[in-house]
């Protein structure tokens, strides 16, 4: 819900600024077998990890949520450039890239990453919501080439 409330806040803004947002859906890629094989305390806790990742890699201003299983949401209300969204998509790919240490456990995975932007791709949360959520899809059938 708090998700929500700030991209209608953002879209409200940019809407009245004439400026852009972007919206990330990120899925990470080898999740399930890290809950197979470790447990799902060990799965929980790379969850945790992730988002301390996201939160550490992102501006004050964005906005990182876990939308449910080991899916992410990422908010950038503002934007100098449009291409900046594809930067920190980047940064947030190769953040999430990095080994975690987790129960004792080097544990490795990616992430596939989806982005929509204001007002490009819509400018609706649910068009924004719709794209991302497909690019996320492409980017990972393009990985798993």
């Amino acid at each position: 819900m708090l998700l929500q409330d700030r991209l209608e806040r953002a879209l409200a803004s940019a809407q009245r600024n004439g400026t852009s947002l972007a919206m990330l859906f990120i899925d990470l890629d080898g999740f399930k077998p890290v809950n197979d094989r470790y447990g799902h305390d060990t799965g929980d806790a790379l969850l945790q990890a992730v988002a301390k990742r996201l939160r550490g890699t992102l501006r004050h201003s964005d906005t990182a949520a876990r939308i449910g299983g080991d899916e992410f949401v990422v908010l950038l209300p503002v934007l100098a450039e449009t291409q900046d969204a594809g930067l920190i998509a980047a940064k947030l790919r190769t953040a999430i890239a990095s080994p975690f240490e987790i129960d004792g456990h080097r544990i490795t995975i990616s992430a596939s990453i989806g982005l929509a932007l204001y007002p490009r791709d819509g400018d609706t949360a649910s068009e924004l919501m719709r794209t991302a959520d497909g690019a996320m899809y492409a980017d990972k059938r393009q990985h798993a080439v």
